[in-house]
């Protein structure tokens, strides 16, 4: 019930900050994945379709995320863009690389960039607002790229724990096939979330919930929060300049 009750906050927030902001609608990336779908959800009570942007940007990714995304487009009966910019990502990836040399980790995170520059372009264009996807297991431990999946005008779900999200997106009607799936950023083929985190979901809601957690786990944990608090602060900048 208390889910249940904050899910109609979230749809309130929704809606009041689009009329405050003077934008005309939302610009959400559909991944295939469940924290995107459930973003849809939410999206879907708060504010006409036709206000609603949804862009799919395949790069190199996993079929079934494309698949996923465009079935669940089809059961909420809501438009699409497919942009698929895996040809810009060589392209950009191969004219760094021809200067200075990447590692997997640098050319992944362009796919996550490039895919803020084509949502942000679209956003601009309908006067709309970009919505974040993030929950609160990936703020808090760090687990988005800096100015990609990271970049948002807003964040809807971010106080929502991998779990709750799970629970949500059952309550809000999301395939079965995507609540089901593994968490993956879909970056490279086999990528998991837990994998990379070295945690598992569980675990870290437990720790974000103040249960207990092995002393491993909340080490991990602690040290991924401090490494990442960069990703969360603001710019920095020096003290005001007294002319």
């Amino acid at each position: 019930m208390k889910l249940k009750q904050y899910l109609n906050e979230i749809v309130k927030f929704l809606k009041e900050y689009l009329k405050k902001s003077g934008a005309k609608g939302y610009t959400l990336g559909l991944s295939g994945g469940v924290d995107s779908a459930l973003t849809l959800a939410l999206l879907l009570k708060a504010v006409k379709k036709e206000n609603i942007h949804v862009v799919i940007i395949p790069i190199e990714s996993n079929k079934n995320d494309e698949k996923y995304a465009i079935n669940l487009c089809k059961k909420f009966k809501i438009k699409y863009d497919l942009v698929n910019l895996t040809n810009s990502y060589h392209k950009l990836k191969d004219d760094i690389n021809r200067v200075h040399p990447l590692n997997k980790l640098s050319e992944s995170n362009i796919k996550v960039r490039l895919r803020m520059v084509a949502l942000y372009a679209i956003a601009q264009k309908e006067n709309s607002l970009v919505v974040g996807t993030d929950n609160l297991d990936e703020r808090y431990v760090g687990y988005f790229t800096k100015f990609g999946d990271g970049a948002a005008d807003l964040l809807p779900i971010a106080k929502l724990t991998k779990g709750e999200v799970y629970q949500a997106s059952k309550l809000l009607g999301v395939s079965k096939e995507i609540i089901e799936r593994a968490p993956t950023a879909g970056l490279f083929v086999n990528q998991k979330d837990e994998d990379d985190l070295d945690v598992k979901y569980l675990e870290l809601d437990k720790y974000l919930l103040g249960k207990k957690v092995s002393k491993k786990d909340e080490a991990r944990i602690k040290h991924l929060h401090q490494v990442s608090q960069h990703k969360r602060s603001a710019i920095p900048e020096p003290k005001d300049f007294k002319r």
